[in-house]
């Protein structure tokens, strides 16, 4: 299957250990090395990929800002980087409008993320001053990345609905037990979720979640097809998770298995998946 539009990646990463610090490329010694928009073109150079939306990566905290500055930079010799997901700490309540200021003065910053998924109390989220953070980010018109594993999905369908006022956008279909091959409750979960209108859903990450020894387009069709029915093909965007994804298989291999399970849709809707969702919601 080919397209005849540029896709629109919506989470991508890029990291280099020696320029910031992030503690959790300890424990993964795979990806503990730079990796940058020359690495990504070369994994996706049969992709035709025309726009890309940088995620944070996990840096410390005190670099939120630091990690911005530095993808912008970036993004003057990368010129398809077109928006930036940075982390914000939204955990310190109103403590958190000076980074958020900050972060406001770079005109590539979109939306933030603060990552819950290693988080041991499933309810993080909603706490009181998480939750005030959160409302923060209504004046900065910024959106909220929600990177949790399935187990979080209560939680997060209550702070969602919670903060009405703030756009979010589930990261990695809230990480499904693929390699289990468990639908449920995560099935369930997902639904009540996507019944709210302030969220959307990233098609991404999935391939880290499913066994790559017994990977392709049939393990990940359940969750995917989920995703797409709960949530519409207005609320869905195409995610690589470069070079996460890369710890189960290449992006190409990412690429064509979804492709696969997506071989009957109208290319009206792969277009909103793949281009023109991300566009609206990142305001790229």
């Amino acid at each position: 299957m080919k397209f005849s539009f540029p896709i629109v990646d919506a989470h991508v990463h890029f990291w280099n250990p020696a320029k910031l610090n992030y503690p959790w490329l300890a424990s993964v010694p795979a990806l503990s090395r730079t990796f940058l928009p020359e690495n990504y073109s070369a994994a996706t150079k049969t992709a035709n990929v025309g726009k890309m939306i940088f995620v944070e990566c996990g840096c410390a905290a005190s670099q939120s800002v630091d990690e911005a500055n530095w993808i912008s930079e970036l993004a003057t010799r990368e010129t398809r980087l077109k928006g930036i997901v940075a982390q914000a700490s939204v955990e310190l309540g109103t403590r958190v409008t000076g980074e958020l200021t900050a972060l406001a003065k770079n005109p590539l910053v979109k939306g933030v993320r603060r990552n819950l998924q290693g988080e041991t109390d499933p309810y993080f989220c909603l706490q009181p001053n998480f939750i005030t953070g959160i409302r923060a980010l209504a004046k900065f018109n910024f959106t909220f990345d929600l990177c949790i594993v399935h187990s979080q999905l209560p939680a997060a369908t209550q702070l969602v609905a919670r903060c009405p006022e703030v756009f979010f956008v589930l990261d990695h279909c809230a990480k499904p037990a693929i390699r289990d091959q468990k639908l449920d409750p995560w099935r369930k979960q997902l639904h009540e979720l996507a019944a709210l209108p302030n969220v959307a859903c990233k098609i991404s990450g999935l391939v880290t979640e499913a066994d790559p020894a017994h990977f392709g387009a049939p393990d990940l069709q359940p969750y995917v097809r989920h995703a797409l029915d709960y949530f519409g093909f207005d609320r869905v965007l195409f995610g690589g998770d470069w070079p996460v994804c890369e710890l189960a298989t290449s992006y190409e291999n990412w690429l064509a298995a979804l492709k696969a399970i997506l071989i009957d849709e109208p290319e009206t809707n792969l277009k909103k998946l793949f281009q023109t969702n991300a566009e609206r919601i990142y305001h790229v």
